[in-house]
């Protein structure tokens, strides 16, 4: 009887007027869900017209196979939160952990009370900056950094002109081919697509004035649930429109916007409850820390579930190269996974500085976790900007959740970051650790 109900609904086309108008002018006016907004519209839509084009028979028929599947779905959350109050996974481990898949940080409980926690060389290994979010990123040897990350990283973002939303590749898997090029002589950020684009290549100032920007158009986008003061970039040689090449490679109308200068101030967490920090166009905090060790766990992992889940063969010979999570600060030498133990942390500079600068480890970042609607960045090939359709988002979701306390639920690669102080951060800096967490701590004492 539902399934015939919901047919001869989609059959008569009023779930999309009621879908597409009534309740996304709803979904559209909360700002605290703008970030979803485009995802749940293109899927919702998409699925309606596919629906509304096949014979009454066959929706009836994949309606009821649905409906199955959900009762199946329902009783196994139900025996899996039943275990999970008996079985669940501490979020650090002294130890390997035993009989389970999941992959945690460890260390020995001998180590915590020896210098620097028994970490004998852990180094800066890579430097990202990626300076239009969810486009390519650029690898250097060394970087300035303020409170709010790299310098030049993610100053830009791409906004949807219509809707003010700050897009990703979680919507548009193509972003990741758009190149970035930074040019400190000439003072301009140029930006270039793929040769089959046909999209020309164009420069923006690398460092707008403040005279510069009050002749640009001002703009509040939306990212997270959080509005955000920008302008729209406009290219540095007047005869070329950075908005129509933009707007022809999405297919959309689209802006390049430019964070204005109003602070975007940063959640506190857990561990930090009386944060105070600011960011740009990132996800939530100034930086992402990441192990280079980490990618060979989820890499041998990838193999051995090669068939499994829709995990394709030629996942035997790729590599899990770290820019798929898009990290800016690399680390060698401390293990899988070792930021997840660390709170706070000093890399020294080869200048031969006598301080350490400082950067709290705030909170664990968690990965996107809407697999129907596309939304696993990791997914997506930096080379190729196709989005693979398990990998790794169903290999963390078997070894890597549990690890947040608060989001057992949502798998973890990496660390949020916050510098304490201006300065340098070069490849082949050594990492300090200062403080670890009191969680590590007390499951020693």
């Amino acid at each position: 009887m539902c399934s015939l109900l919901i047919t001869d609904t989609i059959r008569s086309r009023t779930l999309a007027p009621v879908g597409s108008f009534a309740f996304f002018k709803r979904f559209r006016a909360s700002s605290l869900k703008q970030g979803y907004y485009h995802g749940l519209t293109h899927a919702y839509e998409d699925l309606v017209l596919r629906l509304s084009a096949l014979p009454t028979e066959t929706v009836t028929a994949l309606l009821t196979c649905i409906a199955g599947a959900l009762v199946l779905l329902v009783a196994f959350t139900r025996s899996s939160l039943s275990h999970a109050k008996t079985s669940s996974a501490p979020p650090v481990s002294l130890s390997a952990p035993v009989n389970s898949r999941l992959r945690v940080a460890t260390i020995d409980a001998s180590r915590l009370n020896a210098p620097n926690y028994g970490y004998d060389d852990v180094r800066v290994s890579k430097l990202l900056i990626h300076p239009i979010k969810s486009c390519r990123g650029i690898s250097v040897q060394s970087a300035r950094y303020t409170p709010e990350g790299l310098e030049n990283d993610r100053l830009w973002s791409i906004v949807d002109a219509e809707t003010k939303a700050v897009l990703t590749a979680r919507e548009f898997a193509k972003m990741v081919l758009i190149t970035s090029r930074i040019d400190v002589d000439k003072g301009v950020l140029n930006v270039s697509f793929p040769d089959d684009s046909g999209c020309e290549s164009f420069e923006v100032p690398l460092r707008p004035s403040e005279a510069m920007m009050m002749t640009w158009q001002s703009i509040e986008v939306t990212l997270w649930g959080t509005t955000i003061d920008s302008r729209v970039c406009e290219a540095v040689n007047a005869t070329t429109d950075a908005t129509a090449i933009l707007s022809a490679y999405f297919g959309k109308p689209v802006y390049l916007a430019y964070k204005s200068r109003r602070p975007r101030v940063c959640d506190p967490t857990d561990a930090f409850p009386e944060l105070k920090a600011t960011t740009v166009y990132q996800d939530g905090y100034p930086l992402l820390f990441l192990s280079e060790e980490s990618m060979g766990v989820i890499e041998d992992e990838t193999r051995g579930q090669v068939g499994i889940q829709g995990v394709d063969e030629s996942w035997r010979k790729n590599r899990m190269v770290i820019e798929r999570f898009r990290p800016n600060i690399i680390f060698h030498g401390g293990g899988p996974f070792a930021e997840d133990l660390w709170e706070e942390i000093g890399i020294v500079n080869q200048t031969g500085s006598t301080t350490i600068p400082s950067f709290l480890v705030v909170s664990k970042c968690t990965r996107c976790s809407m697999p129907y609607f596309r939304s696993q960045l990791p997914n997506v090939s930096p080379e190729t900007g196709i989005r693979d359709k398990a990998v790794p988002y169903k290999v963390l979701m078997k070894i890597r959740v549990g690890i947040d306390p608060k989001q057992k639920w949502k798998a973890c690669v990496g660390c949020n970051g916050v510098p304490l102080q201006s300065g340098t951060v070069s490849v082949g800096d050594k990492v300090v650790v200062k403080r670890m967490l009191s969680s590590v701590l007390n499951n020693a004492a």
